[in-house]
């Protein structure tokens, strides 16, 4: 489902250069469950961003589901995101001038879906434990509602591969722990790839496999 060659990442800064990614080498296969691992500044999250095309790489190739991404100009890059890429944020990316229902409904509508959308975002709302909760806005909702209603909309166009970002970065361990039995079991059913970015050990030993990076280099890759 992803397939990662050479890849590169490299920005300059006045007189220097800065080496984030140093040729990975990557293959996920469709439906499995990938944690990224490595301290800070191993570039994880760089990686996770060039995976989901947010980010263009200085060099290499990435193939998600066949297609090529690197280099993609961004209109296909968009539409590609919209049929094949699911992302929960860390940090919720809900649009407070939208309700819950209409954040859900948002990548739906954006991909041109049909009319069982609203319908659709609501038995996901439903499926979080927010059904009535859909026609409040964010600032009306707890952190650990906002990422709830952040995993319905990564959900709501069936992407063939979610991304999800420190998804329990931002609450606490009980938090925390519902979301990610949320995200395993929706992910599970759904039959999604998924690659998370995580430093929560007890998140990564959930995962099919651990892929640590240091330096910009995978050092372990392990089930």
């Amino acid at each position: 489902m992803i397939q990662v060659r050479g890849l590169t990442k490299t920005i300059s800064t006045g007189t220097h250069r800065v080496e984030i990614l140093r040729g990975i080498d990557l293959d996920i296969p469709k439906g499995q469950v990938a944690a990224i691992l490595g301290p800070s500044g191993s570039g994880k999250t760089t990686l996770l961003g060039l995976l989901a095309g947010l980010d263009s790489p200085t060099s290499g190739s990435i193939l998600l589901d066949g297609e090529e991404i690197a280099g993609l100009p961004e209109d296909r890059m968009a539409e590609l995101r919209g049929r094949k890429i699911g992302f929960v944020f860390q940090s919720y990316h809900l649009i407070p001038t939208l309700t819950a229902e209409e954040n859900v409904l948002l990548p739906y509508e954006l991909t041109g879906g049909g009319p069982d959308g609203a319908s659709r975002a609501r038995e996901l709302l439903a499926s979080v434990g927010l059904a009535e909760r859909g026609e409040h806005y964010p600032v009306q909702l707890s952190g650990g509602e906002q990422q709830r209603v952040a995993l319905a909309r990564a959900f709501i166009t069936r992407p063939p591969i979610l991304f999800a970002d420190e998804p329990t970065g931002n609450l606490d361990s009980e938090n925390g722990s519902r979301i990610l039995d949320l995200l395993f079991d929706m992910n599970r059913r759904g039959g999604s790839t998924l690659v998370l970015v995580t430093h929560d050990q007890e998140l990564a030993l959930r995962a099919d496999r651990r892929i640590t990076l240091r330096d910009g280099r995978v050092v372990a890759d392990e089930p």
